[in-house]
């Protein structure tokens, strides 16, 4: 087995830093860059382009839509796919205003890196007050810099909802407990809208699986990923 996993919004590899290690019997891992792309599609090509032959397939948040985008690019090249805190509705009314805004700044004045309260917000309560995790997603931020916050920003996100039918590889669509950007509802479009999907909560965490909660993450994954190996 290879993977290739696909950060979110404002984030890169350093995401799935503690979870890996755990499934290194389902690795080698390859990491999906998506700074340098304005779109969803180039993104995707980017990525298979540094993608082993076939691959299990992880996305989370923004990763989620690119991750979708793969499997429609290469289905025959993804094994397995894993959609984490994720959704595939397209942009509300609030983002299409909060992009015609940022549309409309000068590149100074859009990135002045991402807040505490904005990161905070990521977070299940419990978590608020872990300056590690705040930390590792400002420092991801300041990374990554203006330029990509513009271009992730105002990238074209439409309503997947009726396509999910047509992903046919076996899928697992996890959620946080208490995410407070992507709703349990969202979750469950994506469980429902994927036929024999599977669908699992991580309990005492928000939006940020990945780093809330690494090692239950890594486990539910990992117990999927044998039993889809097994039934091969």
């Amino acid at each position: 087995m290879a993977m290739l996993l696909v950060p979110g919004f404002m984030l890169d590899a350093d995401l799935w830093r503690d979870v890996v290690p755990v499934l290194g019997e389902f690795g080698p891992a390859t990491y999906a860059d998506l700074s340098q792309d304005s779109s969803i599609p180039a993104m995707a090509r980017r990525a298979l382009g540094e993608a082993p032959s076939k691959f299990v397939l992880v996305g989370f948040s923004m990763g989620g839509y690119v991750a979708r985008e793969i499997v429609r690019q290469a289905a025959d090249r993804v094994t397995a796919l894993i959609l984490i805190a994720t959704s595939a509705r397209g942009d509300s009314n609030v983002e299409l205003q909060r992009k015609k805004a940022i549309a409309g700044q000068t590149g100074s004045a859009v990135f002045k890196g991402l807040s505490r309260t904005a990161v905070v917000s990521s977070l299940h309560p419990d978590n608020a007050e872990r300056a590690d995790i705040v930390a590792r997603i400002q420092a991801a931020g300041e990374r990554l810099g203006g330029d990509v916050f513009r271009r992730q920003s105002l990238i074209d996100r439409r309503d997947e909802r009726d396509d999910l039918k047509t992903i046919r590889c076996p899928t697992l669509v996890i959620a946080g407990e208490q995410d407070r950007l992507r709703s349990r509802t969202e979750a469950l479009e994506l469980h429902q809208g994927i036929a024999g999907s599977g669908f699992e909560i991580i309990k005492n965490t928000g939006h940020m699986v990945p780093m809330e909660a690494p090692q239950p993450l890594a486990a539910v994954m990992g117990e999927w990923l044998e039993r889809q190996r097994a039934g091969r």
